[in-house]
């Protein structure tokens, strides 16, 4: 049976084995093609940017521009719009026969390169027959497919560091070279693996731009309470990731009688000082991205989508749905600006001052603001809590939320985490636990949240921050946990990061991801031990196995401890258990001889823990 369509990039994709008829996301099997046919281009034109280097020529940083701009146009929820995918479409066959007149050597191009059909009728036929299944072998396909959404995500963090005039042109050469190799038929199966990890270490780096791009404009995210009811007074909701929209935003509305509010991954926003400044800015509303449709018409004002995480509109407020930059939907107004352009939101603004202010949906606040210079500045605080024994383990939950019904196993997980355990987050993955009130431990409180899913380079430099503060050769000696959920392409690009900096034993879910072979899912098993997860009561048991022999130690009579293993004997005795002869002693269970001579029980176990 023929498909109308093939698209299995996000999580959520029909019975984890692809989407065939229309995209759960909503996009149609037209839309799908067309970003089919735009990314296939893309690679064309990124073969001849690439052969132009080679030849001693540079690339105008437009031009890199476009690259990226059109692969981020192909994320998951970001554009719905054929007339603009379209219009990408010419755009891109325009720009690539200008580069081509200047390549020498035009003999060993792929058909994308040189291809340059003007016929819309014929472009579409071609939609049909460029997608991911046109790579017949199922590992290639999906070692191409795993690089090719992590350039999707690399893409989006590199545009968003270029709106805040930022370039990192290693990072762009990077991107059209390897995205060249995707039609390098010649590849062997560990080339293409090898381009995977690469994929990875680029991955890193274009965080850092990023993160270097944000705090140089806006300052050091810091701890910050956030507002999460409603005011008296009209309001813009503005959804995304762009820093830069919001700032013209926030500057735009100034004296307005109206009022801003971040939904979904535009939290962060809220952590940054230089946003604090505008008295209007009022606070978050909401959740996650996929509750828009109800959060998006109880919020009664216009909503301003930056970037992907658009769901198809109810019709009850389609008309105050605006989009900007590589977002669009049919029928919404969309707000022009390429990369240091002023953007005009006056049309979005008198709509607001139209409209009736919020209904309030919830109350209260929530506390955010631990990207990697804020955590750092608690290092010592930190440290002492883990020498103590205080915090065990940290548990990396960063990612992506969605709509399937088995995402509540992250709060339900969340919930039963041991009180001495610390979530480090990133992402709108947070909107599952970040409203539970775990409290704190110290002072330091159980949910750490860095940010945006952008802002996951804060969790690699935390890391990286404490192994060497512990003096570990090994990252993986860390007492950290990783949990993570993962919806899009974003998600993709955090992984193979964090698999370049030889992060293992990943845990990823509410599934796999449908794009990986049973070959390349067994590579990565072997190689990284990456697992799905299992039930929150089977994976408590998996990750904190040894804390739970701790507990059992704890409760074990001195006697029954060393009949166990003689070796403790040394530890007792070391720390000042010396009347172990003693009857009465040896009937006291460790706990209650640890307290008896006046001993961290926490330190007593860790040490009986050490012993082989």
């Amino acid at each position: 049976m023929e498909h109308k369509m093939f698209c299995y990039q996000c999580q959520e994709t029909a019975k984890n084995e692809g989407c065939t008829i229309k995209g759960v996301c909503g996009k149609t099997a037209e839309t799908a093609n067309l970003q089919d046919l735009l990314i296939w281009l893309t690679k064309g034109l990124s073969e001849i940017t690439t052969v132009l280097r080679k030849e001693g020529k540079s690339i105008d940083k437009e031009i890199n521009h476009l690259v990226t701009y059109n692969l981020f146009t192909t994320i998951t929820n970001a554009n719905f719009d054929n007339d603009a995918l379209m219009n990408r479409v010419f755009y891109t066959l325009d720009k690539k026969e200008e580069l081509l007149k200047e390549v020498k050597d035009q003999e060993n191009f792929h058909e994308p390169a040189l291809y340059n059909e003007r016929d819309v009728e014929k472009l579409w036929e071609k939609s049909k027959e460029v997608g991911v299944l046109s790579t017949k072998d199922e590992d290639i396909r999906s070692l191409r497919e795993l690089t090719m959404y992590g350039l999707k995500g690399l893409s989006a963090y590199t545009k968003h560091a270029n709106a805040l005039l930022e370039e990192n042109e290693d990072v762009d050469i990077f991107i059209q070279e390897a995205l060249a190799k995707t039609l390098d038929d010649s590849l062997t199966l560990q080339d293409n693996i090898d381009l995977v990890l690469e994929t990875g270490k680029y991955g890193v780096q274009g965080m850092a731009t990023l993160d270097t791009a944000n705090t140089k404009a806006y300052g050091n995210p810091e701890i910050s309470k956030v507002n999460i009811g409603v005011g008296n007074r009209p309001g813009i909701l503005i959804s995304g990731h762009d820093l830069r929209d919001m700032e013209m935003l926030l500057e735009q509305t100034k004296d307005q009688g109206i009022d801003i509010y971040t939904h979904s991954e535009m939290l962060p926003a809220n952590y940054y000082p230089a946003f604090k400044k505008y008295d209007h800015f009022h606070g978050n509303y909401g959740n996650a991205w996929w509750k828009q449709r109800e959060e998006f018409e109880a919020f009664q004002g216009p909503i301003l989508m930056t970037t992907n995480c658009i769901v198809p509109p109810k019709d009850s407020y389609v008309d105050k749905l605006y989009t900007t930059g590589a977002a669009g939907y049919p029928g919404c107004t969309h707000i022009p600006g390429e990369i240091g352009e002023y953007k005009d939101f006056s049309e979005i603004i008198e709509h607001a001052k139209k409209c009736n202010p919020p209904k309030e949906i919830e109350q209260g606040e929530i506390v955010g603001g631990f990207a990697h210079n804020q955590v750092l500045a608690l290092a010592d605080k930190i440290v002492e809590a883990v020498n103590t024994g205080a915090i065990k383990k940290f548990v990396v939950m960063a990612g992506c939320d969605g709509r399937q019904k088995g995402r509540s196993y992250y709060t339900e997980f969340a919930k039963e985490l041991p009180k001495d355990s610390v979530i480090l987050t990133a992402g709108c993955a947070k909107y599952r636990y970040n409203k539970l009130d775990l409290g704190d431990i110290g002072g330091i409180p159980r949910v750490l949240d860095a940010g945006q899913c952008n802002d996951s380079y804060s969790l690699a430099v935390i890391a990286m921050k404490l192994q060497e503060v512990f003096g570990l050769e090994d990252i993986n000696d860390l007492p950290i946990i990783y949990n993570i959920a993962w919806y899009e392409q974003k998600a993709v690009i955090v992984l193979l990061a964090l698999l370049s900096l030889g992060v293992k034993n990943i845990h990823l879910g509410p599934t796999l991801p449908a794009f990986l072979s049973p070959n390349v899912a067994k590579v990565l098993v072997e190689n990284f031990g990456i697992a799905g997860i299992q039930t929150v009561e089977e994976d408590m048991n998996l990750f904190f196995e040894s804390d739970s022999q701790e507990s059992e130690l704890g409760k074990l009579t001195i006697k029954d401890l060393i009949d166990r293993n003689p070796k403790y004997i040394d530890v007792l005795t070391e720390l000042g258990m010396s009347c172990l002869g003693c009857p009465a002693s040896q009937m006291e269970t460790v706990e209650e001889a640890a307290m008896v001579h006046g001993l961290e029980l926490d330190e007593v176990l860790r040490k009986l823990e050490e012993v082989k």
